[in-house]
C-alpha cells in the first residue's frame, strides 16, 4: 500500500505558473497567468485587479488551457474593460501629484531629506488636505512604496481609534488587536481569538464604509455566523450598512486596484 506521504505528494506540490499573451479582437494583446494546481478541478478564467488568470488542473494541457482562453476571448475583454486593469495608478517620484485619502484625493508634495516618510500636513488655504513626501536622494521604489504603506496603515489606525470607542459598548469581549492587509476579495475578518484584519484599502474609501466594515467585524464577536440576529445587531449599531454595502459592490474592484497600483503592485 502507497504511504501516505507519497499519495499526498500530488497535492503538496506547489502550483506552476507561467505566462502567455493572447490577443483579443481589438487588437489588444493581453498577458494571462497560468497556474497549473492540483487543487483545481476544472479549466477556469478569472480577471481581478492583478490581471487575467488561469487556473488549470494537472491532467489538463496547456495548449488546452490556452485554446479555452482564446475561445472566451471576448468576455475576457470586456472584464478587463470593467476592471480598467490597464489604468491603474502609480506613484511615480517627483510626479504623481495627488493620492487617493478617505474617498477623495489629496495634494501630494514631494521633498527631499535625509529620511524617507510620507506625512499629512495641514490643510492649505482651501482646507483641503495635504500629504508631503519626503524621499532620500538614495531611496529606491522599494522604500518609497513602504512609505506609502506605512502612511496609510498609520491612517486607518488613526480612523479605528477614532471609532472604536463609540461601538465598544455591549460587546462580549474586546478586540486582541487588529492587523491590515492588502486582501484579494475580502474587507476584514475576525480571528477566534479575536485578531481583526482589515484590508488597507479601506483607508481609500469613504470615511462611513471604512467604519461600516469595522462595525461589521465587531458584531462577530457577539454572533459568529451572518445570521438574522447577526444583521440586528449590525442594524443597531449601524443603521445605514445598506448603503455602504451597495457602495462597495460598485466601488470596491476599483478601491483594491488602486491601492495595489499605488503599492506597486
Amino acid at each position: 500500500m502507497p504511504s501516505p506521504k507519497r499519495l499526498l505528494a500530488p497535492l503538496l506540490r506547489a502550483p506552476e505558473r507561467a505566462s502567455f499573451d493572447v490577443e483579443l479582437a481589438d487588437g489588444r494583446v493581453v498577458s494571462v497567468l497560468c497556474v497549473r494546481d492540483a487543487r483545481s478541478r476544472r479549466v477556469k478564467l478569472s480577471v481581478d485587479e492583478r490581471g487575467a488568470r488561469l487556473s488549470l488542473p494537472l491532467r489538463a494541457s496547456a495548449a488546452a488551457g490556452e485554446r479555452f482562453v482564446r475561445e472566451h476571448r471576448d468576455w475576457l475583454g470586456q472584464q478587463i474593460d470593467r476592471h480598467a486593469l490597464d489604468a491603474l495608478p502609480e506613484l511615480v517620484r517627483g510626479v504623481t501629484a495627488t493620492l487617493p485619502l478617505r474617498g477623495a484625493t489629496c495634494a501630494l508634495e514631494w521633498r527631499e531629506g535625509r529620511f524617507t516618510c510620507l506625512q499629512l500636513d495641514a490643510a492649505g488655504g482651501d482646507g483641503a488636505p495635504r500629504a508631503v513626501f519626503t524621499v532620500a536622494a538614495r531611496a529606491g521604489d522599494a522604500a518609497i512604496h513602504r512609505a506609502l504603506r506605512d502612511f496609510y496603515e498609520a491612517q486607518a489606525r488613526s480612523d479605528v481609534g477614532r471609532w472604536l470607542p463609540r461601538h465598544a459598548h455591549g460587546l462580549p469581549r474586546p478586540l486582541r488587536r487588529v492587523v491590515f492587509k492588502v486582501m484579494s476579495s475580502q474587507w476584514g475578518s475576525l480571528a477566534p481569538d479575536g485578531t481583526m484584519a482589515l484590508d488597507l484599502s479601506l483607508v481609500l474609501a469613504r470615511s462611513s464604509a471604512f467604519e461600516y466594515v469595522l462595525v461589521h467585524e465587531l458584531c462577530h464577536l457577539i454572533r459568529a455566523d451572518h445570521s438574522r440576529a447577526f444583521w440586528d445587531e449590525v442594524e443597531v449599531r449601524f443603521p445605514d450598512w445598506r448603503d455602504e454595502r451597495d457602495y462597495f459592490r460598485s466601488e470596491g474592484r476599483r478601491l483594491k486596484a488602486t491601492l495595489r497600483g499605488l503599492l506597486g503592485g
